[in-house]
C-alpha cells in the first residue's frame, strides 16, 4: 500500500489553489476571489475522503478542470466556482440547493447541468447514449458555459486515463472523438479540440500515435532548424516595416497528420506540411486587415505562394468568428509550409473562442458567428420528434463540415457547410421560404434544387404560395435545419391525410361486411406488407391502395379456417418431398465476410438465435463485444435494425477455399517501353492472379495505370503489390479503398 504523505498533499493543493489564480484570463475582483476561494473550501471539504484510481487526492480533479476553464478557455469567477464543485452534487451529500443557498442560483445553475451530463452518461447502450449527447446539448439552450466546462472535465479526464481498463480508455476515447473534439471545433476552442483529437488518437489506436510520435521525436532538431531559418528571413524584412510581432513554429497535431495520411494515402515522410509558422501582430483594430495583407506581401516575396491554398478568414471569418490568413508557401528544401498570420485579437479568439468573444463584441448590436450559431442550434433542437442517433449525427456533421460563402441578391453573406445546396440555402434564410421554393437562381442561372453551392456563388430563391415539400426533398438537402423543417411539413400532411384515409378505409370495409378493429388493422398492415396503422391509412388516403386490393383481404380472411386445414394436410403429405427441395448448404461455408467488400473481421456467434454456417445473417456492432452475428429473422432483429440501422453489417457465409474477391491497384511512375506487358507478366505469371481489367495513360512521359484484379486472399495481393513496385519506372503503387 501507498503511504501519503498528507502535509505534502496540501501544500500541493494549496499550490495549485494559487497557480489557478495566477493563470486567470479574466482580471479577477476581490468579490470574484473571494467567491472563488469558498468553492475552493466548499470542493476540498466535500472531497477529502475521495481518491482518484491512480491514488491522489480527488481534488486535484476539479482543481485541475477550474484550471482548463481559467486560463484556456477563458471563463470568469462564476464558471471558475461552478467547476471547482462541478462533482460534488453527484459524489458528495451536498445538494443543488445547498450550493443556491451558500453561493448564487447562477453557479447552483451551473453545477446542475453538469450534475444532469455526468448523471446520464453511466448508461454504455449506444441509443440510450444518443439520448445522452441529445441531453446534454440541450444545456446549451440554457447556458453555454456548461458545455464549456464539460470540455474542461473532458480533456482533464482524457489526460489522466493512463490508469483505466483498456475497454473504457477505448470508449471515452470514441466518444471524445465523435462528439467533444467536434464541440470544442464548433465553440472556436481550437486549442482544446487539438488536445482532445489527439489523445482521443492515442486510445483508440495507440500503435500509429506512438508512431507518429515517435517520428516527430526524431525530426524535431531537424524542423526547429528548418523554421529557425525561414524566420531569420522574414524577420529582416518584418523588422524594416516596423511592425510590431511574434513568430511562432509548431507541429501540425498528431490527429491532423495521421488524417493527413489517411485521406492521401500516404506515408509519414511523404506528408508535406507537417508544420505551420504563426505571425501574431500588434494593430489597432482600424488597421488589422490592411497589417495582414502588408505580411502577406512580405512572406510571398521571400518564398512562392500557393494560390489554391491562400485561406482569406479576415475578409469572411468562419461562423466560429476565426480570423486569419493561412498563405502556403514553398519554403526551402522544395517543402510547402503554411504562414497563418493573425492580429493579437484575433489569436486571442482562435485561442479562448467564446470568452474573447465577448471581450471583444463590446456591445456591438450584430451577432457574433458563434451566436448566430447557437440559435441555429436552439432551432434545431426544437425538433423533439428525431431519433436520437439521427440527431446526434446531424449534429456533429453539422458540428465539423466545412464552411463556404455564398450572398444573397442584395450581396448580403451567408455562412453555409460545404456540400449545402440552393434549397439548404432557401432555409437558411427562413424556413417559410424554404417550405414555398418553387425554384433558385445561382449567379443568373436556373438550377435544381439539388445544385451544390460554391463559395462565392449568388443565390435567389423563387418562391410560389401554392408549393409545398415533397419526400424527394429531404435527398436535396444536407443541413439539419432545412432536414427538420421538411420532415415536419410531411408529417403534418401525412397526418392529415392518414385521418382521412382511415375514414375511407372504415366504409370501405363495411361494404366488404369487415368491421374495422385493432385486430383487422393488424392484418392490413402484415397483408400490405407495410409496417404502421398510420403507412396504411396514408396509402388509403391517397388511392394507393385499390379496392381489389381490400377484396382480395377479404376472401383470404374468409378463408383463413379452410387453409389452415388444407396446409395441415399438405404439410404432413409432402414432408419428404420439402427435405428434398430445401437448399443444400455446403460443408464447406465456414468462414463469415462482412460488407460489400467481404472483410474478413473478428465477431462473436450471438447466443439469442445461434446461428451455424449456411444461416441468413447479419453483423451487429456492439459496444464492448465487437462485431456480434445474429440471424435475419432472430427475434431481436426488427429491433436492431430499427433502432441501430447505423451499427448493423451486411454478412455472408461463404467456402473460404473457393472464395476470391476483387482489388483496385493504382499505379504511377515514368513512361517505360514495354511496360504494359511487364505489368501483366508479373500479374499473371508469377502471381496466377487474374486481371479484370486494366487501363494505362500517359502524360507527357508519367503514366497513370488503374488495374482490377481478382485476389484469394490479401496475402496474395500485398507479394503482387511489392512485385509490381519492383518493375522499372514505377513510383508508386497502391490499393484504391472505395466507401
Amino acid at each position: 500500500m501507498i503511504e501519503i504523505d498528507i502535509e505534502k498533499e496540501n501544500k500541493a493543493i494549496a499550490h495549485e489553489y494559487k497557480e489557478l489564480l495566477r493563470i486567470s484570463y479574466q482580471t479577477l475582483s476581490p468579490a470574484d476571489k473571494k467567491l472563488i476561494r469558498k468553492a475552493f473550501d466548499v470542493a476540498v471539504d466535500a472531497h477529502k475522503e475521495q481518491r482518484r484510481k491512480s491514488g491522489e487526492a480527488y481534488i486535484f480533479h476539479p482543481i485541475a478542470v477550474a484550471k482548463i476553464v481559467a486560463s484556456e478557455i477563458g471563463l470568469g469567477a462564476t464558471s471558475i466556482a461552478a467547476a471547482l464543485l462541478h462533482d460534488v452534487v453527484e459524489d458528495t451529500p451536498i445538494t443543488v440547493d445547498d450550493i443556491e443557498r451558500l453561493f448564487n442560483p447562477k453557479v447552483a445553475q451551473l453545477v446542475e447541468g453538469l450534475t444532469k451530463i455526468s448523471m446520464v452518461q453511466k448508461d454504455l447502450n449506444a441509443s440510450m447514449q444518443a439520448e445522452n449527447f441529445r441531453k446534454m446539448i440541450l444545456t446549451l439552450n440554457d447556458d453555454v458555459r456548461v458545455i464549456l466546462i464539460k470540455l474542461a472535465d473532458r480533456l482533464h479526464n482524457m489526460q489522466t486515463m493512463d490508469s483505466m481498463v483498456e475497454y473504457k480508455q477505448t470508449k471515452i476515447a470514441s466518444e471524445t472523438l465523435y462528439i467533444y473534439a467536434p464541440l470544442a471545433h464548433r465553440l472556436g476552442l481550437y486549442n482544446i479540440k487539438t488536445k482532445l483529437e489527439d489523445l482521443g488518437l492515442k486510445y483508440t489506436e495507440p500503435a500509429v500515435y506512438e508512431d507518429i510520435v515517435s517520428k516527430i521525436r526524431e525530426t524535431k532538431e531537424e524542423q526547429d532548424a528548418y523554421i529557425k531559418d525561414i524566420s531569420d528571413v522574414l524577420k529582416k524584412s518584418l523588422d524594416n516595416e516596423n511592425i510590431d510581432y511574434i513568430i511562432k513554429g509548431r507541429p501540425k497535431s498528431i490527429y491532423s497528420i495521421r488524417r493527413k495520411m489517411r485521406a492521401q494515402n500516404v506515408s509519414f515522410d511523404e506528408v508535406y506540411d507537417k508544420f505551420a509558422l504563426r505571425i501574431v501582430y500588434k494593430s489597432d483594430p482600424h488597421d488589422e486587415k490592411f497589417v495582414a495583407w502588408k505580411i502577406y506581401s512580405i512572406v510571398t516575396d521571400h518564398y512562392r505562394p500557393s494560390p489554391s491554398r491562400l485561406r482569406d478568414w479576415i475578409s469572411s471569418p468562419k461562423s466560429t468568428g476565426y480570423e486569419a490568413l493561412h498563405i502556403t508557401v514553398m519554403g526551402p528544401k522544395g517543402r510547402w509550409v503554411e504562414v497563418q498570420v493573425r492580429s493579437e485579437r484575433m489569436d486571442e479568439i482562435a485561442e479562448k473562442g467564446y470568452a474573447a468573444h465577448y471581450k471583444y463584441k463590446n456591445g456591438a448590436t450584430e451577432e457574433s458567428g458563434l451566436d448566430v450559431w447557437l440559435n441555429l442550434l436552439r432551432e434545431a433542437l426544437e425538433n423533439q420528434e428525431t431519433n436520437a442517433v439521427d440527431f446526434v449525427e446531424d449534429f456533429k456533421m453539422n458540428l465539423y463540415s466545412k464552411e463556404i460563402f455564398v450572398f444573397t441578391p442584395k450581396g448580403e453573406i451567408k455562412s453555409l457547410p460545404k456540400g449545402a445546396t440552393s434549397l439548404d440555402f432557401a432555409f437558411s434564410i427562413h424556413s417559410e421560404i424554404g417550405i414555398k421554393t418553387r425554384g433558385t437562381r445561382v449567379n443568373g442561372r436556373l438550377v435544381p434544387l439539388n445544385h451544390e453551392l460554391k463559395s462565392g456563388d449568388q443565390v435567389e430563391v423563387i418562391t410560389s404560395a401554392n408549393q409545398k415539400p415533397t419526400v424527394n426533398w429531404l435527398e436535396y438537402v444536407t443541413t439539419s435545419r432545412a432536414k427538420n423543417k421538411i420532415k415536419n411539413v410531411l408529417n403534418e400532411n401525412t397526418k392529415k391525410i392518414a385521418e382521412e384515409g382511415k375514414e375511407l378505409l372504415t366504409r370501405k370495409l363495411k361494404h366488404l361486411k369487415i368491421t374495422i378493429s385493432e385486430q383487422v388493422i393488424n392484418e392490413l398492415v402484415n397483408f400490405f406488407k407495410l409496417k404502421t396503422s398510420l403507412d396504411l391509412f396514408y396509402r388509403v388516403g391517397i388511392g394507393a391502395i385499390e379496392n381489389q386490393q381490400l377484396k382480395d383481404y377479404a376472401a383470404q380472411k374468409g378463408n383463413t379456417i379452410i387453409n389452415f386445414f388444407k396446409n395441415k394436410i399438405k404439410r404432413n403429405k409432402d414432408t419428404a418431398d420439402d427435405d428434398i427441395h430445401k437448399p443444400v448448404i455446403s460443408s464447406n461455408y465456414d468462414m463469415l465476410v462482412f460488407g460489400t467488400e467481404h472483410d474478413k473481421l473478428d465477431y462473436k456467434l450471438s447466443q439469442c438465435c445461434n446461428p451455424i454456417p449456411g444461416d441468413d445473417v447479419f453483423g451487429f456492432v456492439t459496444i464492448n463485444e465487437g462485431i456480434k452475428v445474429h440471424k435475419k429473422d432472430c427475434p431481436n432483429a426488427i429491433g436492431m435494425q430499427s433502432n441501430y440501422a447505423y451499427r448493423i453489417m451486411s454478412a455472408k457465409w461463404i467456402d473460404s477455399s473457393q472464395e476470391e474477391f476483387k482489388a483496385i491497384i493504382n499505379i504511377t511512375g515514368m513512361d517505360v517501353l514495354g511496360l504494359t506487358n511487364q505489368l501483366t507478366r508479373v500479374i499473371s505469371n508469377n502471381m496466377s492472379v487474374n486481371i479484370q481489367s486494366i487501363s494505362l495513360s500517359t502524360d507527357a512521359g508519367i503514366f497513370h495505370g488503374q488495374i482490377a484484379v481478382i485476389v484469394k486472399n490479401n496475402t496474395i495481393l500485398k507479394k503482387m503489390i511489392n512485385a509490381i513496385k519492383k518493375i522499372d519506372g514505377v513510383d508508386k503503387v497502391t490499393r484504391e479503398y472505395r466507401t
